[in-house]
C-alpha cells in the first residue's frame, strides 16, 4: 500500500493541472476585445448613422402652390410651384392659351418659361420671343404663387417670433417680419388703351416692375413690346415714377409712369 500511495498522488496532481490548464483556456475568449465588438457594438454604429439622413430629409419638406389665374387677350395662364428650401424645384402650366396658333406657342413658351422659373426662383424671368402675352400672363401667375409662398413663410415667422419673444424685451413691433409688398395701380386710361402698371416694392425699393394692362392690336402691340420692358427697368433702376418716356411711345409712357406713381402712393413712397 505505501508503495502505491505515491504513485496515486502523481496521478492526482497531474489531473489536477490539466483540468486547471482546459479552464484557464475556456475563459480566455470571453475576454477577447475582438469577441465584445463582434457581439454588436458595430451595428449598433451603422443603425446610427442610418437615423441621421432620414431625419434630414424629414426636416426639409416640400410645398406647392397654385397662382391665381392671369386673363390674357388669348386665354388664362396659370402657374403651379413646387418650393422646397426657399427654392423652387418645379414650376408647370395648369392653364395656357390653347386653339389654332395659341396651342404651338404654348408649346413653344411655356417649357422655356418653367424652366427659367426653376432657373431663377422669381418671376423676374424673360419673355418668350413670340409669346409675349403667354409670357406675361404666365409671370403675373408666378408672382401670385410666389406671394402664396412668402406669405405662408411670413404667417410662420411671426409666430415663432412671438412664442421666442417676451413683451417689453425691446424689440419693436413688426421687426422680424417680412417687408415685402405687391401693390398695383390705378389703371392710366391712353388715346390707344389703359396702362395698368404692379410693382413689388422690399426695403422701400421697388424690385420688380410689370405692366399689367398695356396697349394691344396693330402697331400698340409692337410699341407695347418695344416699350413696356425699358419702363419696367427703369422703374426698378429709379425706384420712383421719375423715369423718362420710350421715344415712339409717347402715350404708353405716360400711362405707365401715371400708374406707377399710383403705386408709389399706395406703397407711401
Amino acid at each position: 500500500m505505501r508503495k502505491s500511495h505515491p504513485v496515486r498522488r502523481v496521478v492526482l496532481a497531474t489531473a489536477a493541472t490539466v483540468s486547471a490548464v482546459v479552464l484557464l483556456l475556456s475563459l480566455k475568449p470571453s475576454s477577447d476585445p475582438g469577441g465584445a465588438e463582434a457581439a454588436g457594438a458595430v451595428p449598433q454604429q451603422t443603425s446610427a448613422a442610418q437615423e441621421s439622413p432620414q431625419g434630414g430629409a424629414a426636416a426639409a419638406g416640400q410645398t406647392t402652390v397654385t397662382g391665381d389665374a392671369a386673363q390674357t387677350q388669348y386665354g388664362a395662364v396659370q402657374v403651379r410651384l413646387t418650393v422646397s428650401g426657399g427654392k423652387i424645384t418645379k414650376a408647370e402650366a395648369v392653364q395656357a392659351p390653347s386653339g389654332g396658333t395659341s396651342t404651338q406657342k404654348t408649346e413653344l413658351a411655356v417649357p422655356r418659361l418653367n424652366q427659367a422659373a426653376v432657373a431663377r426662383s422669381s418671376a423676374d424671368i424673360d419673355s418668350v420671343s413670340g409669346a409675349t402675352y403667354t409670357s406675361t400672363g404666365y409671370k403675373q401667375s408666378l408672382q401670385s404663387a410666389l406671394d402664396k409662398v412668402k406669405a405662408a413663410q411670413g404667417a410662420g415667422a411671426s409666430q415663432e417670433a412671438g412664442a421666442g419673444t417676451s413683451p417689453g424685451a425691446g424689440a419693436s413691433p413688426g421687426a422680424g417680419a417680412a417687408q415685402v409688398r405687391t401693390l398695383t395701380g390705378a389703371a392710366a386710361q391712353t388715346q390707344y388703351g389703359p396702362v395698368q402698371v404692379r410693382i413689388t416694392v422690399s426695403g422701400g425699393k421697388i424690385t420688380k416692375a410689370e405692366a399689367v394692362q398695356a396697349p394691344s392690336g396693330g402697331t400698340s402691340t409692337q410699341k407695347t413690346e418695344l416699350a413696356v420692358p425699358k419702363l419696367n427697368q427703369a422703374a426698378v433702376a429709379r425706384s420712383s415714377a421719375d423715369i423718362d418716356s420710350v421715344s415712339g411711345a409717347t402715350y404708353t409712357s405716360t400711362g405707365y409712369k401715371q400708374s406707377l406713381q399710383s403705386a408709389l402712393d399706395q406703397a407711401g413712397g
